[in-house]
This record gives C-alpha cells, structure tokens and sequence, in this order.
C-alpha cells in the first residue's frame, strides 16, 4: 500500500472514530442515550451480518464460539458505547472522547494482571504520561459529574473487550465477528433502554440521517476501513495512529459543538495523544528492520 493511500485511509477512519462523540451529543437532542446506541449498532449488526451470510463467510459452528461472541458484543458494544452516550448527557464530546480513547493504555495494564503479557519500557512510560493526562484533563473539574465514571467505565468495557478479541479472536472471521458482536451487543442495550431509561425517539428528517450516519459511516465503513489497514499494512504501525481519534474527538467537538478548548484540556490531551503513540509503537520491530537494512 503506497504512503498516500495508507494517509488517506488512516485519516478517514480515524476521523469517523473521534467525530462520532459529537455526532452523538447532537443526537441525544432526539432519542434518549439508550436507544439511540441500540438503534445505531442493531442497525449496523444487522447490515453487516446479511453483508457475511451473502459473502458466506466463515459462521460459528459451536455453542461455545457463539458464546464468545456474545461476550464480546456485551463488553465492545453494549458496555463501551452505552456508556459513551451515558457520558454525554453530563460532560462534552471532547472530554468522553479522551477518556475512552485511554483504553490502549488500559489494555497494557490489564494485559500484564491478567494475562501476564510482557510490555516494554516505552509502553509502560506511555500509560504513565496518559495517566498523567487524564488527572490534567478531568483536574480542571470544579465538580465531579456521572459522565466521568461513564467516560471511564467505557476505556474499561473496551480494554477488557480487546484483551478478549485477542485471546478469542483466532476463533473467528474477522467480520463474522464483528457483525454479530454489533447485532448482539445492539439488542442488549435494546432491553438496557426499556429496563433502565425511559426510551424515546423523535423520528424527523435530522435524527434519521444521524441514525444512519451513526451506523453506516461510523460503524460499518469505520470498521471497513481499520481492519483493511490492519490487514493489509503493518499493524503496529496502524495502531499507533489510534492518537489521533481523540484528537478528532476534540476538534469536531470544538467546532460542530462550540465546546470550549481549555489548556487543561488541550494540554491534557497531547500528554494522552504522545502515551497512545508509545503504547501502540512496535520501536524495537523498527530498529531490527533497520539494522537488518544496514
């Protein structure tokens, strides 16, 4: 893949990650959060997965592996994006987009507490400067608000849920996997809506194109275009651009949203933008390729 091609790619996938937090914030004017999540990912999931059944794409043939991707999908799906239209109603886009983009540094920790993977140095320094972000960011706070334990509970949900594709995913097709942890998680925060909020949804002419945008350009082209990346280039090299989701989390909040750019935040940001980058960086990969090029 040609370098502008791979730039073109990054950036669009990217930007629908981090822009999605504010498409969302204008989208909570016309559903209650809830619903709205499950609408978008039920739709999505259910896309995607007549998209593989066409394809014939490789489906679980076991109790067990359906099981697994009922997991995922509560944990990817119904836990992080729950909770990211959860932290909405209470902090800005800008802010939920930075705490649950911290999730790479979260998988770090978690990865060594539960599955004993060995990280290196630049990857711990990496959680520690987004740690160290995140207290600059959420610090200027006069007062606590739900949405921070929201914004936090879902770097969590996603941490847990990548450690989980990690040890399951040779299981599965990618986009087996992904259309049906989507439908799975979108029905289960169906049911969360009508057990936990009181649902609605105002159907006009705006909240139906940010319902479809939601799920087919954030959802399923977002997902397209990752995990052709991820599949067709270096992998390493892909995540480590993950820094600049929470950077188009901030900039489509400050300009869709008019939400203020404060130096706590900005500065917090770039502490948790520089700790991703090291988090997702392969450096000792590169200076074999390097060394063996000398």
């Amino acid at each position: 893949m040609n370098n502008y091609k791979f730039i073109l790619l990054i950036l669009l996938t990217t930007f629908l990650m981090g822009s999605s937090f504010a498409v969302v914030k204008v989208a909570l004017l016309y559903s209650s959060p809830l619903l709205l999540a499950a609408l978008r990912f039920t739709l999505a999931g259910f896309i995607m997965a007549v998209i593989v059944i066409v394809l014939k794409r490789k489906h679980p043939t076991t109790q067990g592996n359906w099981i697994m991707m009922l997991t995922i999908g509560a944990f990817q799906t119904a836990g992080v994006m729950g909770c990211i239209f959860l932290s909405l109603r209470t902090i800005t886009a800008s802010e939920s987009s930075i705490l649950t983009f911290t999730n790479p540094l979260l998988v770090v920790v978690f990865g060594t507490i539960f599955l004993k993977t060995n990280y290196k140095l630049y990857q711990w320094i990496g959680v520690l400067l987004g740690l160290v972000g995140v207290s600059i960011t959420m610090g200027a706070q006069i007062e606590f608000k739900i949405g921070i334990l929201f914004g936090i509970l879902s770097a969590v949900f996603w941490a847990i849920s990548t450690l989980l594709a990690k040890k399951w995913g040779a299981f599965f097709d990618t986009w087996v996997l992904s259309a049906y942890q989507m439908l799975f998680g979108g029905l289960l925060l169906l049911l969360c809506s009508f057990l936990f909020e009181k649902p609605f949804f105002i159907l006009n002419v705006n909240s139906f194109f940010i319902l479809l945008w939601l799920s087919i350009m954030s959802s399923i082209v977002q997902f397209a275009v990752w995990y052709y990346l991820l599949q067709n280039g270096d992998p390493g090299k892909t995540s480590a651009y993950l820094f600049l989701a929470p950077f188009f989390g901030v900039l489509s909040g400050w300009l869709l949203l008019g939400e203020p750019l404060y130096s706590s935040l900005i500065v917090g940001g770039l502490f948790i933008i520089i700790g991703i980058y090291l988090v997702n960086s392969n450096f000792q990969q590169k200076s074999s390729l390097v060394r063996r090029t000398l």
